[in-house]
């Protein structure tokens, strides 16, 4: 393929920010409480990192555990606060007890972000009905700046969501309603899943746990990073068995968001 794929990385801070650069990331989503599968950075560290580094970086917004908005309003005044400090792409998603994209929350920090570019986050993998959910999102004129879903194809992970990634990127090459956003693959994800994302036309990536060979308490390793940069590089993914590997393993990926 003609198109470098893209290949985001977790950062918790400059640290991580400047290894993932090194090994060769493309973008950061920055956020903090990993117990909790990544909450909203304090401003001071996302004006750290972006001192640190000149990659893009996508900001998570989002209070708690789980796919509930909460205090939404708390939520748009933290998005006012890193639009002030230069912060410009971000992550959300928020449902409904009953499953649904909550239309109320999104429209509300969609219109605080203020057209920004922005990933829906893998509460896609815990909707009632995920085509669904494209399709009213879709239709949600607040939320233009949506041009990624992040998801693993399964709220069990890449490894049981594979046949819905390759159906749902061949919705979206036919230019299906709802499927115009790029899909970026993450949530359990290993070297070994490469061969068939790639081969399918999937074309971008997410990694959390597996930049961090030694731990969520260790920084992002650049060398683990140039790993995967060279695996999503390579012909059709390389031909990694990466599933039992160091590198390759992939839990704690941020297996919500």
């Amino acid at each position: 393929m003609s198109k470098r794929a893209l290949l985001e990385v977790i950062a918790l801070g400059p640290e991580d920010a400047i290894a993932a650069q090194a090994g060769g990331a493309d973008r950061l989503e920055l956020v903090t409480d990993m117990a909790a599968d990544g909450l909203t950075p304090p401003r001071a560290v996302f004006a750290a990192v972006r001192a640190a580094v000149d990659l893009p970086l996508r900001v998570m917004l989002r209070a708690s555990d789980g796919f509930a908005a909460g205090d939404v309003a708390a939520l748009c005044a933290d998005a006012a606060a890193l639009r002030a400090e230069g912060a410009d792409e971000f992550v959300l998603g928020f449902l409904t007890p009953d499953g649904r994209p909550d239309l109320e929350a999104v429209r509300a920090v969609a219109e605080a972000i203020d057209g920004c570019r922005w990933t829906f986050h893998r509460a896609i993998d815990r909707a009632a009905d995920r085509d669904a959910l494209r399709k009213e999102l879709a239709g949600l004129p607040a939320a233009a700046g949506l041009d990624t879903y992040l998801t693993a194809g399964s709220a069990q992970g890449v490894e049981q969501g594979l046949a819905t990634l390759v159906a749902e990127q061949a919705r979206t090459a036919a230019g299906e309603a709802g499927y115009a956003p790029r899909i970026l693959v993450g949530g359990g994800l290993t070297l070994g899943h490469l061969p068939r994302l790639r081969a399918a036309g999937l074309d971008a990536f997410h990694i959390g746990g597996a930049a961090r060979p030694a731990g969520w308490s260790a920084p992002v390793d650049a060398a683990a990073v140039r790993e995967w940069r060279d695996a999503v590089d390579g012909p059709q993914g390389g031909a990694h068995g990466g599933a039992g590997g160091p590198v390759g393993h992939a839990v704690g990926d941020g297996a919500g968001v």
